[in-house]
């Protein structure tokens, strides 16, 4: 069983905590072993005085769907503390949020991609608080998709914006206090950092090996086979196919009206990926692309994860779907607080992938593209890795 940095907390907050009065940034997902929730096992302990709570995007009760739906802080009538939303007026925290605080924990499961919101919501904290000179303790997890993996394009820091902040791969294969780490040392932040490790967690481990429960961390991240699809699903958020939002496997199922699901199918770069079925279907999301409209499209049954290439895959689907012309387009802004810049591109992290989709790319061409930037990232990242 792996003990999370939050349990290790708990265990000795003395070791960990900067004085007493506490900020916790939590979601859902911010729980031990046994379900418990982190803002509950904080107010429960005698050395620890939880003043405040911070939500990332979803809320810190994970109730929000989809991108750029905002919620409202307040005072929590259970808890009798403030309350405050990273993810409405402000998606960094105050100086007014931060008064009074010795210190700001950070617990939130990320799920190893870099467009996931959650690592950005603790760069932010990072930022106001070396601004501060408030600590900041992150209380590790583990990346669901192991952390030998390094796949996909970098970001372009000409193409920040709050799904990307620190030049980092589509998946990375950091945990989020290695994350912190890297945008501490390597973006220069600075911060007085404390990171929690785990304990018991390797490297080469996916999430069911760890022995712990999988709370969904966003709405529509229900299951590990969503999460492990999700480094290249995402992309499609960029472009006006369903990614399967409104359907009981998000991120799983992708299409739209009129897409011919056998042509799909029937790609040979497609049918030449290693650890991947596509399986032809039709349906009809319940909300947002495409609501009640009858689909066209493919589920991802992935049949080997070690072979199975998330961002490859994705992007060798849309290079195929754009055999059929009219069917679908790339999204227009706004997306994630962008106005001026095409959201698959802030997703992907610049204008390559567009560009490449559009130029017909085989497997070996988007291999190629990425091998550069994968490889300068694994040497790079070598400074933060604290799991063998």
């Amino acid at each position: 069983m792996v003990v999370t940095g939050l349990e290790q907390l708990l265990a000795a907050p003395q070791r960990w905590l900067h004085g007493a009065r506490v900020g916790l940034v939590a979601h859902a997902a911010s729980v031990d072993s046994q379900l418990r929730h982190a803002v509950d096992l904080c107010r429960a302990h005698p050395a620890i005085d939880l003043r405040a709570v911070f939500g990332p995007q979803h809320g810190f009760t994970t109730h929000t769907q989809d991108n750029m739906i905002e919620w409202e802080g307040g005072r929590d009538p259970r808890l009798g503390l403030p309350v405050y939303s990273l993810y409405g007026e402000h998606r960094r925290p105050t100086a007014a949020m931060l008064d009074g605080l010795d210190c700001l924990l950070v617990d939130l499961q990320d799920v190893g991609t870099r467009v996931y919101t959650y690592i950005w919501t603790m760069a932010h904290c990072l930022e106001a608080a070396a601004e501060l000179g408030l600590p900041v303790v992150v209380l590790d997890r583990p990346n669901p998709l192991g952390g030998e993996v390094v796949e996909g394009p970098n970001l372009d820091p000409a193409y920040r914006s709050f799904i990307g902040l620190y030049s980092l791969p589509l998946r990375h294969g950091l945990t989020i206090g290695e994350v912190a780490q890297w945008v501490n040392t390597v973006g220069g932040v600075g911060a007085d950092l404390t990171v929690v490790p785990c304990l018991g967690w390797q490297r080469r481990d996916w999430f069911e090996s760890t022995g712990l429960p999988w709370v969904l961390p966003s709405p529509n991240m229900p299951t590990m086979e969503t999460a492990v699809v999700y480094p290249g699903a995402v992309l499609l958020e960029g472009t006006t196919l369903s990614e399967g939002r409104g359907t009981c496997r998000p991120f799983e199922i992708c299409g739209a009206p009129g897409l011919d699901p056998q042509a799909l199918c029937q790609d040979p770069e497609l049918l030449a990926l290693p650890g991947l079925k596509l399986r032809p279907l039709t349906f009809a999301p319940t909300f947002q692309k495409h609501a009640e409209a009858l689909c066209g499209g493919v589920q991802l049954h992935v049949t080997d994860r070690a072979t199975f290439a998330p961002v490859l895959a994705t992007a060798l689907l849309l290079t195929a779907a754009a055999r059929q012309p009219g069917v679908w387009d790339w999204l227009q802004p706004p997306y994630e607080y962008v106005w001026d810049r095409q959201p698959i591109d802030i997703l992907a992290g610049s204008p390559d992938f567009r560009e490449g989709v559009a130029a017909g790319r085989d497997a070996a061409a988007w291999r190629a593209a990425w091998a550069p930037a994968e490889a300068a990232f694994r040497e790079a990242r070598q400074a933060v890795l604290r799991y063998s």
